[in-house]
């Protein structure tokens, strides 16, 4: 794994950890999915140019789409 992808899976996994917890203290059902697979989606994809566009979209789901 390059270091780049390690960095950014790093980043993406603390966003992540920020989303369940958010999610966790409101109750809301759409950060806990989408902070789930900003933890789970960097452990899965080694490509970097699929990893940031899925990840920004699980990024910007919350704040466009509200419960």
């Amino acid at each position: 794994m390059a270091e780049s992808n390690l960095l950014w899976s790093l980043l993406f996994g603390s966003i992540g950890t920020g989303y369940l917890l958010f999610a966790r203290q409101q109750r809301r059902i759409l950060p806990f999915v989408c902070g789930t697979g900003l933890i789970l989606l960097p452990m899965l994809l080694d490509n970097l140019l699929v990893l940031l566009p899925g990840c920004g979209l699980l990024l910007a789901l919350p704040w466009y789409w509200r419960d």
